[in-house]
């Protein structure tokens, strides 16, 4: 029996390597030599003294155990810097005030009314209906059902393009042939190609009937020619299968994305609304403007000319929404540089130099004004108001 054995053994060395060193897998093995070294050391005594070999592995051992701490604490030092960033950019773009920007006394009771008019429609379009009803009640406001119909109409045929099935869509396209047509739409023939290329989805076995539907393109024949031709032509490699023939592009999946789209615009004009929600588009616009409007707000207040912001129908500095949100042409008088309204409307001169009616105000002298752009005197009155 050795000698050192009746030393009371820790009770860590019971544990396994795994457990009582924690690296990576690749010094796993150094880590059971590491584990081996301590405890022969613990049986032979504290005292004695470790071979050359015994010594070289516990050094390699120690080195790597070193180097293993460093990698943990520089990969959480990153992790650390990471995670402060990110803390960082939350609390400089999501600022919980911003009431600051807002104009007193813009929330009345026609402004409200109005708003909850634009919500209750954006829920009739995304086809929420139960919500539109419930805050109808809640805010008191009246909707006649008629403008409901339509809403519940659309989001059917939509609901039904997204699982691919063609009917509804068709049926309302025939329904509103005319219309369709007076607004140069090609809507109800790219809704016959979609059924038709279907049919050749299934093979010899809808040939003939594939045949048969083509009569649904001879009105279209005048606008749309090459198109019926090439599916016309695609029906020589049937026995082969249309995905193994040129004609491959005609089973491209994002058609019908495609179609959804042209539906809801076509749908939309008919109506006479826009393609997009008015309250979509405000909100977007106001995401884009209110870091802006937040700067701009902080500048005025810093340097005191709280006066510059006074204005309910107008905001301190142009904010460039991008082309996205350009719905009408706009003119600013050059001369006074602001943008014209209904009460100071654009005026074309004899000239044909357009100015706002303020400019024109000011600068005509008794009878005669002179244009700022060219030489040519002429008559205040003979200036017209133009309409973009």
């Amino acid at each position: 029996m050795c000698p050192s054995a009746s030393k009371q053994i820790p009770t860590s060395l019971y544990l396994p390597p795994p457990l009582l060193f924690r690296g990576s897998p690749r010094n796993l093995p150094s880590m059971g030599l590491l584990w081996g070294v301590i405890c022969l050391s613990c049986f032979t005594g504290q005292d004695a003294e470790l071979s050359g070999t015994l010594s070289l592995v516990l050094t390699q051992c120690c080195k790597r155990i070193k180097d293993t701490v460093q990698k943990l604490a520089s990969d959480h030092k990153d992790i650390h810097s990471s995670v402060s960033r990110v803390g960082k950019a939350i609390d400089k773009n999501f600022d919980s005030d911003i009431s600051s920007v807002g104009i007193e006394g813009c929330w009345q009771a026609d402004s409200q009314r109005l708003l909850n008019e634009v919500m209750v429609e954006h829920f009739f379009r995304q086809g929420m209906l139960d919500v539109a009803e419930e805050l109808c009640q809640e805010s008191g406001l009246s909707v006649d059902p008629s403008q409901k119909e339509p809403f519940v109409e659309l989001n059917r045929i939509l609901e039904a393009l997204k699982v691919r099935v063609l009917r509804p869509a068709l049926e309302w396209a025939v329904s509103n042939r005319e219309m369709l047509i007076a607004q140069n739409s090609s809507l109800e023939f790219k809704l016959h190609r979609l059924y038709f290329i279907s049919l050749l989805m299934g093979g010899t076995t809808n040939q003939r009937e594939a045949l048969q539907y083509a009569k649904n393109f001879q009105p279209f024949a005048l606008n749309h020619q090459k198109d019926i031709q090439v599916l016309m032509g695609s029906l020589v490699y049937l026995r082969q299968g249309i995905e193994n023939s040129p004609y491959v592009h005609l089973l491209d999946a994002n058609q019908w994305a495609d179609i959804c789209d042209i539906f809801t615009r076509d749908a939309c004009a008919l109506l006479g609304l826009s393609v997009e929600s008015p309250l979509s588009v405000s909100f977007a616009s106001g995401c884009v403007a209110l870091p802006v409007l937040m700067n701009i707000k902080a500048v005025i207040e810093q340097r005191q000319c709280t006066g510059v912001w006074n204005q309910k129908d107008e905001l301190p500095i142009e904010v460039d929404l991008g082309k996205k949100c350009w719905y009408h042409s706009i003119f600013a008088c050059p001369i006074l540089r602001q943008q014209t309204t209904d009460s100071n409307p654009p005026m074309k001169l004899v000239c044909g130099h357009i100015i706002s009616r303020d400019a024109l105000n000011k600068m005509f002298n008794g009878s005669k004004l002179k244009c700022p752009y060219c030489p040519m005197e002429q008559s205040p009155g003979d200036a017209k108001q133009i309409f973009f």
